[in-house]
């Protein structure tokens, strides 16, 4: 029984019964018989058949919200178990963005399950803004405000988004003077989650600031936006994490350098739970160790 909830819980965290067979590493149709096994049992009908994107039954949704609160209490009673060994065991699914998570969330995952050989660690980049209420993860890893106030968060390292140009292009176009000079700058925008992307902010939470932007360049991948900002094709709006080796280094300057910028710091979210096993409040510990000095000497620039 324990296995079927663990089963309809993924499968119900899912886009497509092709996306749960490959979180499940089987066969679409072993999924879908493994399903169909489980509505004879229960004499219900869970999924919604003929939808292109997994869509659940009203009794699907009961079945998937009711089961939550006993997996946590099955997770609990493991922890418990474990924790007389000191080893940490079972498995931890980290959701972050592409290029935060390929930078430098891999690589502390990767220390971090070296460290404890009975853990399955499982990273998850993407993107797609976060989707708290489909339970896709057991921690995430998101730079700036939560996205819902349901969430625990604890934050891992201090960031914010500054502007920044190569010096070919400030020596091309001037440097912007005012915030509302960048109107009439070519800006490269990032295209991620679901905000108002052209649009710019400067200041604090007493004296904000913002400006609309345009620039004929935009992508929703942080490192194409970077690139194309050091080949001097116009002025980013991206976070220190992310450029600070090229301010160091010269390839790209501050722009706009007195002018505050907002906080946009790294959390670690995760659901809002009594009980938090043991591995994953010491991977907040571990992330949070690591992650500040790993950014601040995060080295030179990456070559592409």
């Amino acid at each position: 029984m324990i296995d079927d909830l663990r089963f309809f819980h993924v499968v119900a965290a899912s886009e497509t019964l092709t996306a749960a067979a490959r979180e499940l590493q089987c066969s679409l149709p072993a999924v879908s018989k493994r399903l169909s096994a489980l509505e004879r049992r229960l004499d219900a009908r869970l999924v919604h058949r003929g939808t292109r994107r997994l869509a659940l039954t009203a009794e699907g949704e009961l079945f998937a919200a009711r089961l939550e609160p006993i997996l946590d209490q099955v997770r609990e009673l493991e922890d418990l178990v474990g924790h007389g060994s000191g080893d940490l065991r079972g498995s931890v699914v980290v959701q972050a963005t592409l290029g935060l998570g390929r930078a430098h969330v891999a690589p502390l995952l990767g220390e971090f399950a070296a460290r404890h050989p009975r853990l399955n660690v499982r990273l998850r980049t993407s993107a797609l803004p976060l989707r708290p209420h489909r339970r896709e993860f057991d921690l995430a890893v998101h730079v700036g405000t939560p996205p819902d106030s349901s969430l625990r968060m604890r934050r891992l390292a201090k960031n914010r988004r500054v502007p920044c140009a190569a010096p070919s292009y400030v020596d091309q176009r001037g440097m912007p003077e005012r915030i509302e000079d960048l109107a009439d700058h070519d800006c490269i925008v990032l295209r991620e989650n679901e905000g108002d992307f052209a649009l710019w902010r400067f200041g604090d939470a007493r004296t904000p600031r913002q400006v609309r932007v345009r620039g004929r360049l935009s992508s929703n991948d942080g490192d194409i936006v970077t690139g194309w900002a050091l080949q001097g094709h116009g002025v980013i709006m991206r976070s220190e994490w992310q450029v600070r080796a090229h301010l160091d280094s010269g390839a790209l300057v501050r722009v706009l350098p007195g002018v505050p910028t907002p906080p946009a710091d790294i959390h670690a979210l995760r659901a809002d739970e009594t009980h938090v096993p043991r591995r994953i409040s010491e991977l907040i510990k571990y992330l949070a160790a690591r992650l500040p000095d790993r950014i601040a000497g995060s080295g030179p620039p990456r070559k592409r």
